[in-house]
């Protein structure tokens, strides 16, 4: 799956801005994509601070960018755009203040054009990454939500992977039909971005009237809304998670189904659901995820875990690049 993504780099070589520049998982993490040359990192910070860092944990980022936003040269620009952005909920001092954190100024430097794609979280809460995504990068046309997904990996006996989508397990509580609607077009979108041919699962406890309740009409609604968004991609819904992965179970309760039995991309009735199910395939189903990826935005910017690792960080930039 990465040689795929880095292939895409290579062509199009990008430039991702680490909002945590002195932060020792993000210079292994920059370390290794320099020696790759196919994405050039930008790190956040003050320069000294962030090449004593380095050379202190002994990794090399000659040839990486690093910019501190108090020193950094066009200052003035970024704080009128900002601005205009912000459509007059922010005066150009409380801008100014803001870009002096590593999130609002990292964010800035791709709603510019000065790099491609953004990587945080390393130190910060998801609310702190995806809170200036949404103030300055927004949603693209169309899109009137932020949502996530997760891909997740496992190697198959006979050779190759299996690889999974999953959305929305961080982002959005409780999605409404509508909500679930978007997140199923974009954790589609982002499938086949990782060579899944995506077959989309609407999941609950019910599968096609087997049971009742709010939440059963609900995915039994958005599933329906979906197949009229996406002719194009098989969905089905609602399913119980059984009946949508084997085909056993596909054969007694709905027969003759495009995705039941052979489900690839699953959408969850909430983030609840979403979060348990994807740490349950992680955790017990020797899966790797990757993730949480945001979905709907004007540029790539994803959100790492505080509990990363630099394994995970370089995993997560070779994603995020790649889908800009």
């Amino acid at each position: 799956m990465f040689k795929k993504l880095i292939s895409i780099l290579k062509e199009h070589p990008r430039r991702i801005v680490f909002t945590e520049g002195t932060d020792p998982r993000i210079l292994e993490a920059s370390a290794r994509l320099l020696a790759g040359t196919f994405l050039t990192p930008i790190l956040v910070g003050n320069e000294d601070e962030v090449r004593a860092a380095a050379e202190e944990a002994g990794f090399n980022i000659r040839g990486a960018e690093i910019v501190d936003p108090a020193t950094y040269g066009n200052m003035d620009a970024m704080v009128e755009r900002m601005v205009q952005l912000r459509k007059g909920k922010m005066t150009a001092e409380q801008c100014r203040a803001l870009l002096q954190k590593g999130n609002y100024f990292g964010t800035m430097l791709v709603a510019m054009g000065e790099a491609d794609a953004l990587l945080g979280g390393a130190t910060y809460s998801t609310a702190d990454t995806v809170r200036p995504a949404l103030q300055l990068v927004k949603t693209r046309p169309g899109n009137k939500i932020v949502s996530s997904c997760f891909i997740l990996v496992r190697p198959e006996a006979t050779g190759g992977n299996m690889v999974l989508a999953m959305g929305d397990c961080a982002i959005n509580i409780k999605p409404d039909e509508d909500q679930l609607v978007e997140i199923a077009a974009e954790t589609a979108k982002c499938a086949k971005i990782f060579g899944v041919d995506p077959k989309v699962a609407f999941l609950s406890y019910s599968t096609l009237g087997s049971g009742a309740g709010e939440d059963v009409d609900k995915m039994r609604n958005a599933a329906a809304k979906a197949k009229a968004a996406m002719p194009e991609i098989p969905v089905e819904g609602e399913l119980q998670f059984d009946a949508a992965v084997s085909p056993r179970v596909a054969e007694t309760k709905c027969p003759g189904s495009q995705v039941a039995g052979k489900a690839n991309t699953f959408i969850f009735p909430d983030i609840n659901a979403g979060n348990i199910g994807y740490k349950i395939a992680q955790r017990l189903g020797g899966f790797e995820a990757y993730g949480p990826i945001l979905l709907g935005l004007n540029a790539p910017i994803n959100d790492l875990s505080r509990g990363c690792n630099a394994q995970e960080v370089y995993s997560m930039a070779i994603i995020t690049a790649a889908l800009a």
